[in-house]
C-alpha cells in the first residue's frame, strides 16, 4: 500500500477497534474475488482512501462520526477496471470520468497514442495532466509509436523520453505494439520494449493474425498481453504461452460473444479479462462501460463471480496493481460498487478512493474539468486553401485506362488490395462512383503541411460528396474520401477552420460536422452532445450512400498498421504484408 507509515498504522488501529472508521458498509453480501466466494452479512470499514477491515460486524471501529451504509440485501463488488482503452481520443478524460463513475468503473488503464502522434511529447504530457486528480484512477501505457508514415516516423518519441516517463508511478507499461512491425523492425522498437521490461513494467501486445512461430517470436520479445484474439482457439494459444488475454467489447470490435465458448474450457481463468479497447460516446451513453461488459459476459454464460473477477482482480494482477486495487480487502483502495444482484450488475452506490461518488444514480463528487493548454487547440497545420487540383491523379503516357492498385474496403475495418482498370480522361485517372470507386487522399497536417497522396478506394458506397476526418490512427495525417474534388477540398478546408474534426460536404456545402479541436483528436464537449453529433453525422453519411456502420472510424483506421492489409499515408499506399509502400499505378 502506498502512503505514509502513519496512514497504514491508522488502518491497523481501525481494524483492531482502537480507532473509528470514516465510512462503514454493513450487512452486505461481499464477492470475494480472491477466493471466488460470496460472503454474507459482511462489514467493510474504510479509513480515508483505504479499506481497513472486511468481515463480520465488528464490536468496535464504528463510532458516532462514522458514516454508515446499510447494504442489507445488496452485494458488494470491487470497482471495475478497464485494462485496455484509449481515452486520448474523441472525448475528454473529464467526460469519461463522469460516465465511468455511473458504471462502477473506478480504474482506467489507457494508451495515449493518438494525442502523442498529433502533438508530440508535449501533447503526451498534457494528456497525463488531464487524467490526474480525477475521482477515477487513470494509469498510462506509453505509445510505442508504430507508424506506416515516413513523415510521422521522423518525429516519434525518443528512447530518452520513453525512459523518462517510465519512472512515473502512473505510467505502468508500454502500450500495444503491433507484432508485424516489431518482428520486421525490432531494432527500432526494442530499446523501448527493453527499457520497459527493465523497469519491471508491462509491454502490451497487439497480435492480430499472429500464430505459431510468429506468435512465439513475438511473445519472446517480452510481450505480456493481447486483446486481439477473435476466436477461442486464438485466445487459448495465447493463454498457453503465458499471455494475458483481454476479451474485447467496445467501439472498434465486439468479440465477447465469439470468445464466450472459453467458459466451457477446463482451464485456469486468472489470465483472462475484459476490456473495451475504447468505447465510443454513443455506446457509452446507451450501454455503459465495464458494467456492460460484465453483464454481457454473465448473459453469455460466464459465472457471475468469474465475470466480476475478469473485470477486477485479473486485470490488477496482470499489471502488478493487485496490492492496491482489484479486490475488497484490507490495505487496498476503497473502490467498491454496491449492486442489487449478481445478474443485472446495476451500480447503485459507487465508492472510489473511499469517497461516495455515486448514490441513487446521482454523482456526488466534483469531476475536475481539465482546461487544455493553448498549444493543443487549432493545431491543424495546412495551407490556407488546398485546391481541388491537389486531388488529381495524373498518368503518363496518356491512355484510355490505367491499371491501378485500389483499397478494397471489405468490412468497416478490414481492407485488401484489388487491381482495377480505371478510366483515364486527358491525363487524369478518374473515380467511378457508379462502380463504387471513389478517391481517397491522405494529407500530412503537422510536420510537412499539405504533403498529399491521392489514391482510390472501393466499397464505401458513397454516391456523392466528400467526407474527411482528422481523427486518424498512428499518424499525423487526415483522410478525405469523395466523388468530387471540389467537395474534398471544401471538407478539408472546414477541418482546418474547426481545428480538427469530421466533416461531410456535398455540392460545396457542409452537411454535417463534429469538431475535434484538441489536437484534431479530442472534443471537450459533453458526452451526450458528442454522441448526438456523431449520430447525426452517421445518418448523413448513410443518406449519401455510405455502407460503413461508423464512417468516421472506417476512415480513421485507413492510416494504421494495426489492421490488415492495404493502408494509406501521405507518402503512398502501404502494404502491411510486405511492410512497404507500393505503387499506385501498375505498369
Amino acid at each position: 500500500m502506498s502512503g505514509s507509515t502513519d496512514s497504514r498504522y491508522e488502518l491497523a488501529r481501525v481494524a483492531l477497534g482502537e480507532a473509528n472508521a470514516d465510512l462503514a458498509i454493513v450487512n452486505g453480501d461481499l464477492v470475494n474475488v480472491y477466493t471466488g466466494e460470496l460472503l454474507h452479512d459482511t462489514t467493510v470499514l474504510i479509513k480515508g482512501k483505504w479499506i481497513a477491515y472486511t468481515g463480520r460486524y465488528p464490536k468496535k471501529g464504528i463510532g458516532p462520526g462514522t458514516q454508515v451504509i446499510d447494504a442489507r440485501g445488496q452485494i458488494l463488488i470491487p470497482g471495475f477496471i478497464d485494462g485496455h482503452t484509449h481515452t486520448d481520443y474523441i472525448y475528454s478524460s473529464s467526460e469519461l470520468a463522469r460516465y465511468a463513475l455511473r458504471t462502477g468503473t473506478t480504474t482506467i488503464i489507457t494508451d495515449a497514442v493518438e494525442l502523442t502522434f498529433a502533438l508530440g511529447y508535449p501533447g503526451l504530457k498534457e494528456f497525463i495532466r488531464s487524467v490526474t486528480n480525477q475521482p477515477v484512477k487513470f494509469y498510462i501505457t506509453l505509445p510505442p509509436m508504430v507508424t506506416i508514415s515516413p513523415v510521422a516516423r521522423q518525429h516519434i518519441l525518443s528512447d530518452k523520453e520513453i525512459r523518462r516517463l517510465l519512472h512515473r508511478k502512473d505510467v505502468i507499461g508500454l502500450g500495444e505494439i503491433y507484432w508485424g512491425p516489431l518482428l520486421a523492425d525490432s531494432e527500432t522498437y526494442f530499446n523501448r520494449v527493453n527499457a520497459t521490461l527493465e523497469m519491471g513494467k508491462r509491454v502490451e501486445g497487439h497480435g492480430a493474425g499472429a500464430s505459431g512461430s510468429k506468435l512465439q517470436a513475438y511473445t519472446s520479445l517480452g510481450i505480456t498481453s493481447d486483446h486481439e484474439p477473435i476466436t477461442p482457439e486464438e485466445a487459448l494459444e495465447r493463454l498457453r504461452l503465458g499471455l494475458s488475454v483481454m476479451m474485447r467489447e467496445g467501439e472498434i470490435r465486439q468479440d465477447l460473444e465469439a470468445l464466450s465458448p472459453l467458459k466451457d474450457q477446463k482451464i485456469d481463468f486468472r489470465r483472462l479479462s475484459l476490456s473495451t479497447d475504447g468505447v465510443g460516446p454513443i455506446q457509452l451513453v446507451s450501454q455503459g462501460l465495464m458494467d456492460h461488459l460484465v453483464r454481457k459476459a454473465i448473459k453469455l454464460g460466464f459465472p457471475p463471480v468469474q465475470a466480476i473477477q475478469m473485470a477486477t482482480l485479473n486485470v490488477a494482477e496482470h499489471f502488478h496493481l493487485d496490492d492496491f486495487i482489484g479486490g475488497i480487502a484490507p490495505g487496498r483502495y476503497a473502490d467498491i460498487v454496491i449492486i442489487p444482484d449478481l445478474s443485472s450488475v446495476q451500480p447503485g452506490t459507487v465508492i472510489s478512493n473511499g469517497e461516495i461518488v455515486l448514490e441513487n444514480g446521482q454523482t456526488r463528487v466534483r469531476i475536475r474539468q481539465h482546461h487544455y493548454a493553448a498549444f493543443t487547440r487549432f493545431s491543424i497545420n495546412l495551407p490556407e486553401k488546398l485546391p481541388a487540383s491537389a486531388f488529381t491523379v495524373k498518368v503518363h503516357p496518356a491512355a484510355d485506362q490505367a491499371k491501378v492498385r485500389v483499397i478494397d474496403q471489405i468490412t468497416n475495418l478490414l481492407t485488401r488490395e484489388v487491381i482495377l482498370d480505371l478510366p483515364v480522361i486527358g491525363d487524369e485517372i478518374k473515380a467511378d462512383p457508379g462502380k463504387d470507386i471513389i478517391k481517397v487522399a491522405s494529407i500530412e497536417r503537422r510536420h510537412t503541411p499539405g504533403k498529399i497522396f491521392t489514391g482510390f478506394i472501393r466499397g464505401l458506397g458513397l454516391r456523392e460528396g466528400a467526407i474527411a476526418t482528422s481523427t486518424c490512427w498512428d499518424s499525423t495525417d487526415l483522410i478525405v474520401v469523395g466523388t468530387d474534388e471540389e467537395d474534398m477540398a471544401q471538407a478539408v478546408q472546414r477541418i482546418r477552420e474547426l481545428g480538427g474534426g469530421t466533416v461531410i460536404c456535398r455540392n460545396r456545402k457542409i452537411l454535417s460536422e463534429v469538431p475535434f479541436e484538441i489536437g484534431g483528436m479530442v472534443s471537450p464537449a459533453p458526452m451526450e452532445l458528442l454522441a448526438g453529433r456523431l449520430s447525426t453525422l452517421q445518418t448523413t453519411a448513410v443518406q449519401l450512400g455510405c455502407l460503413s456502420p461508423d464512417i468516421r472510424t472506417t476512415l480513421s483506421v485507413l492510416t494504421t498498421a494495426a489492421i490488415p492489409f492495404l493502408r494509406i499515408c501521405e507518402s503512398g499506399l502501404f502494404d502491411l504484408r510486405s511492410n512497404q509502400i507500393v505503387d499506385l499505378i501498375i505498369r
